[in-house]
């Protein structure tokens, strides 16, 4: 039963992967409108949504959430962060480098909290899956590097390469903070609202200063839509249920998944040119997925591993 509990969590982290993958490809229809404004408005919309959803459950653990405040406000405060750092890091130091950084330093984050603070061991399973991963990524990176366009100064690509850094931190501390509250008997419907509600209160007020073009045309409005509905309030709905069946650790490893689902919409819709490079990384990203799938032997009693 723990084996089909795992796989349950897994698929659902391949599914909020596919919906994630989707946003490059959706945002490109609105190119006019800035992308700290689709940021905001597609979490802080999509975190409505999520507490919508889960007036029961929220009723139901008000009392867990409230014992667990200070989590529920980091991941809240991490949420908000994630969007505005994301899309920034991208901008300054472009989509590969960005998107590379970001991804793949969320699942080390991980780790490292549950290591400190959930006093989890890494297994040897985790390791070589994050590795073959990370080296399918700076392969697939370099499949795209030849399309990316960065037009900033040299400060300014580093400050990229910070933010993205902070944005694989923040995604990695939310994911984190969703699991604590959800391991001290929170529902994942209940722990997801509480940090995305909290990050829509911060997000919204930004569109005042951002959302130029934001309502302009039909378009514009079915793109946002689409963001706030199916990436993040179903994939987040997804992710939350994932994280109630596996590590934070191991659900960010498993969405290094998300950039390859990007480029084959990139490739197949936008038109984006591919070196044959790139196709070898994919193929790694996806060795390294089947191997987080796959369950090896166990040698022992031993403490919680992350696997």
């Amino acid at each position: 039963m723990s084996e089909r509990r795992k796989a349950k969590g897994v698929w659902s982290v391949i599914v909020a992967s596919i919906f994630w993958g989707t946003t490059g490809t959706v945002a490109s229809l609105i190119p006019d409108v800035n992308s700290l404004a689709v940021g905001a408005f597609a979490m802080g919309f999509g975190g409505l949504l999520l507490l919508f959803n889960a007036q029961n459950q929220l009723k139901a653990d008000w009392r867990i959430l409230f014992t667990q405040r200070s989590i529920c406000f980091v991941g809240g405060l991490s949420v908000a962060v994630y969007p505005l750092a994301f899309y920034t890091a991208m901008k300054y130091s472009g989509v590969a480098v960005g998107t590379l950084i970001s991804i793949s330093s969320a699942p080390l984050f991980s780790v490292l909290l549950e290591c400190l603070f959930s006093k989890k061991r890494i297994s040897t399973q985790w390791i070589c899956s994050f590795f073959i991963g990370i080296i399918g990524i700076f392969l697939l990176t370099a499949g795209k590097q030849k399309s990316a366009v960065i037009d900033s100064y040299e400060e300014l690509q580093y400050l990229g390469i910070f933010l993205a850094v902070i944005a694989g931190g923040t995604y990695a501390l939310y994911s984190w903070a969703a699991r604590q509250m959800i391991e001290k008997g929170a529902s994942s419907k209940s722990a997801m609202a509480g940090m995305f509600g909290l990050a829509a209160l911060l997000l919204l007020p930004s569109l005042i200063f951002t959302g130029e073009n934001v309502f302009s045309d039909k378009i514009h409005v079915t793109v946002l839509l689409y963001m706030a509905i199916v990436p993040m309030f179903l994939g987040y709905l997804c992710f939350g249920y994932a994280l109630k069946r596996i590590n934070a650790s191991q659900a960010t490893l498993i969405t290094l998944l998300e950039p390859a689902i990007a480029t084959l919409l990139a490739v197949y819709f936008v038109g984006e040119k591919f070196a044959p490079i790139g196709w070898c990384g994919l193929l790694l990203i996806i060795v390294s997925l089947v191997f987080q799938m796959i369950k090896l032997p166990a040698s022992g009693k031993r403490q919680p591993t992350i696997s």
